[in-house]
């Protein structure tokens, strides 16, 4: 690094190496709806879902500080992709998937259809859950715009994974949830499904004390 008139300049190399670790998600899997998911999360949580490679709109999202450990806990337990994570028993094909890691100069990937490894199915499943929340916020988003009627059955999915377990970055449905519930251009069940979603987000049940 360098100063030039009393500022201090960080070099390039500087600047990469301050990047946080990050691992990325690819499925790649023709015929099903998307064909194509990737998804980039780094250390501080920041994600970035995309369905296709050279998607122009991609999804930004934010996990929380647990949800980012636990994934990258799991990276760590693979030893950040460094062995192969194919199962040798032979089952259907379930799409082509990636993990890679990227560190600074560190990169590693590993590719497989199906692993029998309870670590990569553990994180395999975390990142299907990222994909499925983004699904589930676009498919909202939009009919709050374009589909004021099918914003009531938007929400109705919304809650079935959210009873499911199947999202995670909630916070990020909370100005979309009291959008709607304070708006009466919504049906009022909509209005009464979307307060009730953003009430449960908000105030989760406490853990039962060890």
């Amino acid at each position: 690094m360098r100063r030039a008139g009393g500022i201090l300049f960080l070099t390039a190399a500087a600047l990469v190496a301050a990047d946080p670790p990050r691992i990325t998600y690819t499925k790649s899997f023709p015929g099903s709806t998307p064909a194509y998911i990737a998804i980039t999360v780094d250390k501080e949580g920041h994600g970035v879902y995309k369905e296709a490679e050279d998607d122009d709109s991609p999804m930004d999202f934010q996990l929380a500080r647990a949800e980012t450990e636990a994934v990258f806990d799991l990276a760590a337990k693979l030893d950040h992709f460094s062995k192969p994570l194919e199962s040798p028993i032979k089952v259907a094909f379930m799409g082509d998937k990636t993990f890679r890691w990227e560190n600074g100069a560190e990169k590693r990937e590993v590719k497989f259809n199906y692993s029998g490894s309870a670590e990569a199915q553990m994180l395999w499943d975390w990142f299907e859950r990222m994909a499925e929340t983004e699904q589930r916020f676009a498919v909202l988003d939009n009919a709050t715009h374009f589909d004021k009627l099918g914003v009531n059955q938007a929400l109705l999915e919304l809650e079935t994974a959210f009873d499911k377990k199947r999202l995670v970055a909630l916070a990020q449905f909370l100005p979309l949830l009291d959008r709607v519930a304070g708006s009466e251009r919504y049906m009022h069940m909509a209005r009464e499904r979307a307060a009730a979603l953003a009430d449960a987000i908000r105030n989760p049940p406490k853990a039962p004390a060890q």
